[in-house]
């Protein structure tokens, strides 16, 4: 969803990046349907890394990244997100000399116990070019030591796409077949701090059991943790089922009445979609979603995602500055003066 409206907007310039898919998100729903329905080209390569510890998956992506950067010798690395291939690509890529963008730089939530974190400033540090979708994201890199001639504020790629998509989302169609008749919830969890511990996810797990007393809810369970919330006993206050591709899930969301999650992602969809958003954290490296959009902090106290739940009719928001559709070409145009290769 970040990369798609980049590497559309670099083909209007006649920039034809690589694209690699490194195989951390190998699960066909989680992976190969999001190439379908965004229309971004097949991969240059696939990796096929597969899941792991953290520390053996980054080990397995910094071995075949390095060959894969030897071999092309890319003028430019471009890096999203905060996940564990953002990470290795940008330590592979600046041990051999080629520099990095980050896109997403200076996000933080400032809680070194999430992986997410320790990839997203180590990334941050390691890039040259930071490509920033909020204004308070200038701030924290500036207090980082990062200088103000790298920092782009770009918007957010991520909300292109899905101001691309908003007007064919089928909501009734997937109303239909979840048997969706009245106002609904959807549930997201896959934070290893919510879903690796038996004692959170139950909690977390009790605070839906009263949600669902005052509306339905459903569930598309991403692989991690999903075992641990089934377990906790998600399936007797929620529909579980497995995930969506994109215009399914988005199209979910769309005609929900309320979201719980601990996605960083879809706090930011949500407000653009002006739909309240529940976050089952106790922080959030995307503030700007809580202080403008529709976004809550609950944390996981059963109490206070109910009574999140009890007052989302209360809930308004604005959209964030350059959160307009036009990300990927800002993004386009600021890499296409580093001297990218046609």
């Amino acid at each position: 969803m970040k990369a798609a409206p980049v590497v559309d907007a670099l083909g209007k310039r006649g920039v034809r990046p690589m694209l690699v898919h490194t195989g951390q998100h190998y699960d066909r729903e989680m992976s190969d349907v999001f190439f379908d329905q965004l229309g971004l080209p097949e991969p240059d390569r696939n990796l096929g890394v597969g899941s792991g510890s953290h520390a053996k998956q980054t080990a397995a992506l910094l071995v075949s990244l390095e060959d894969l950067f030897l071999e092309v010798r890319p003028t430019r690395v471009v890096v999203y997100g905060d996940i564990n291939s953002t990470l290795a690509a940008a330590v592979a890529a600046t041990k051999l000399g080629i520099p990095v963008a980050h896109v997403e730089a200076g996000l933080r939530s400032f809680d070194r116990d999430m992986p997410e974190e320790i990839n997203r400033v180590v990334t941050d540090a390691l890039s040259d070019l930071h490509l920033v979708t909020s204004a308070e994201a200038m701030g924290h890199l500036a207090r980082e030591g990062v200088a103000a001639s790298s920092m782009h504020f770009v918007g957010n790629p991520m909300i292109d796409t899905l101001l691309k998509f908003r007007d064919v989302l089928d909501v009734a169609s997937i109303r239909t077949r979840l048997g969706l008749d009245g106002s609904y919830g959807v549930v997201t969890l896959h934070r290893p701090s919510n879903v690796d511990d038996a004692d959170t996810a139950s909690r977390i797990v009790e605070g839906l059991r009263r949600a669902a007393q005052h509306i339905e809810l459903v569930a598309p369970l991403h692989p991690r943790g999903r075992e641990r919330l089934i377990e906790a006993g998600i399936g007797e206050c929620a529909q579980v089922i497995d995930p969506l591709g994109y215009l399914e899930f988005m199209a979910l969301v769309s005609g929900s009445g309320i979201v719980l999650t601990d996605s960083g992602g879809i706090q930011e969809e949500t407000t653009v979609l002006g739909i309240p958003c529940l976050t089952i954290r106790e922080n959030t490296e995307r503030p700007i979603t809580v202080t403008m959009g529709t976004n809550t902090l609950v944390g996981t106290n059963p109490a206070r995602i109910e009574n999140g739940v009890l007052g989302m009719a209360d809930v308004s928001g604005q959209i964030p500055p350059l959160w307009d559709g036009g990300a990927g070409d800002r993004i386009a145009d600021v890499l296409a003066t580093t001297g990218l290769r046609s």
